[in-house]
Formats: C-alpha cells, structure tokens, sequence
C-alpha cells in the first residue's frame, strides 16, 4: 500500500509538472581511460528523485555539441532522445548519451547524476538497436544501477532471462511493430522468463517500419508509453 500511495504521488507530481518547460544542457563526465564524454542533461526544474539514461537505436551516436552557442545532437528523432522532455518532468533527471556497451561510461553519467542530486536511483533505458546495449550491460552493471528497461527490443530479447539479476528489468513494445528484427511476439515470450513487460496500442505508422516515426517508435503516443514507464520505475 504504501509503494502504491508514493507511486502515486510521484505520477501526480510528473502531471502537474507538465507544464514547466525542461532545459537541456550540455554535461561532460570524465572516464578512467582519460576520456571526456559529454551527455545532454535534461532536467524541469523539480528536485531529481529518479535518473534515466537514455540510448538512442540506429547507430547510437548521438554526438552532443555546442555549435554556434546551441546545443546539437544526431538522432533528434528517435524515440527516447525526442522524448527526453517528458522523461525529464517531475522529479526525474535524463541523461541522452551514445549507445555503449562499456560499463565505465554508463557509471560515470550514473556517478555524475548522483553527485548532483543525491543517491538517486539511475535506471538504464534503450530502444531499438540500442537494447542489444541493455542486454549486454545487464550482467556487468547488475546491482550498480536500479534497472533497465528495454524498449523495441531486438528479437533476442525473447531467451533474455532476467531472474538472475538484483537490478529490475522492464520491456516495452507496442502490438503493431512491423520492424522485423524487433518483432511483439519477441519481447511479448520473455513473460515467460519472469520480466514484467508492458504493451502499447495506437498512435500512428509512416515511413520505414524500423524507423522512429512508424509503431516502432511508439509515433503519436510517446507521452503515453513515458509515462507508463516513469510509473514502474516509481514503484521500486
């Protein structure tokens, strides 16, 4: 009951924050091999209780930068990236960032994420391309991060067992995605494996199947399936 009732408050306070704009700014984390990595933090003025990282699919490279004192990214129109705003109401912070598979670059946004707001939960989101990311990341980051959540998830998200792991794990697709290597019925059989899944109707399809703007990236029902995740992450 009482996760039920925070769950709660926390959804009220990301709807009634709907109107406060989010601001992005360009964030740069430092990593042990002498690397700087910069991100897009995306934050709308509330106090952070939650952080998400977010991948984008394709080819991953989001390549943040000023040019000409504005903030320029690739992959504007992905799905997550073009979400980062709604991601980031209420008392949630997003991280966009390029699709890795190296532990130590998700750990230093993670790092830096709770180095300014606290020891907040930091959940670990792709879609598309970028799951086989999540799935990889999985085990070497198991117990360091809150979770994972995966979204369109590449067909061998179907025998991606998760009882294994302390970190939680959520997969999400919608029933009409037409993408052929991102199937339902994939992300639908790892029910079956004990992994809490949610699935998403509507909205509307153009272009390519595998594209952002088609069912695969949840086009016309984005604040809708965001909202459905930020709900299950506020019930850890």
């Amino acid at each position: 009951m009482l996760k039920r009732l925070i769950c709660l408050a926390v959804l009220l306070t990301i709807a009634t924050a709907s109107t406060a704009s989010a601001r992005d700014e360009l964030a740069t984390v430092h990593l042990s091999d002498g690397k700087d990595i910069p991100y897009v933090l995306t934050t709308s003025g509330s106090t952070p209780r939650y952080g998400v990282i977010l991948m984008p699919g394709g080819n991953g490279n989001l390549d943040p930068r000023m040019v000409g004192g504005k903030l320029t990214l690739s992959l504007g129109g992905n799905f997550l990236i073009r979400s980062r705003e709604i991601f980031a109401e209420g008392p949630f912070a997003a991280a966009s960032t390029d699709a890795t598979t190296t532990p130590d670059r998700i750990m230093a946004i993670v790092r830096d994420l709770q180095r300014r707001y606290g020891s907040i939960p930091v959940y670990v989101i792709g879609t598309s391309r970028s799951t086989d990311a999540t799935m990889i990341l999985s085990p070497a980051l198991d117990g360091m991060v809150a979770g994972f959540v995966h979204t369109s998830s590449m067909n061998r998200i179907a025998t991606f067992d998760t009882r294994k792991f302390r970190s939680r794990h959520l997969i999400v697709y919608h029933a009409m995605d037409a993408c052929r290597v991102t199937k339902p019925s994939s992300s639908a059989a790892a029910r079956s494996n004990g992994t809490e899944t949610i699935e998403m109707t509507g909205g509307s399809s153009a272009g390519d199947d595998c594209e952002a703007r088609a069912y695969h990236g949840y086009n016309g029902i984005e604040r809708a399936t965001v909202d459905k995740i930020k709900a299950w992450i506020a019930r850890s």
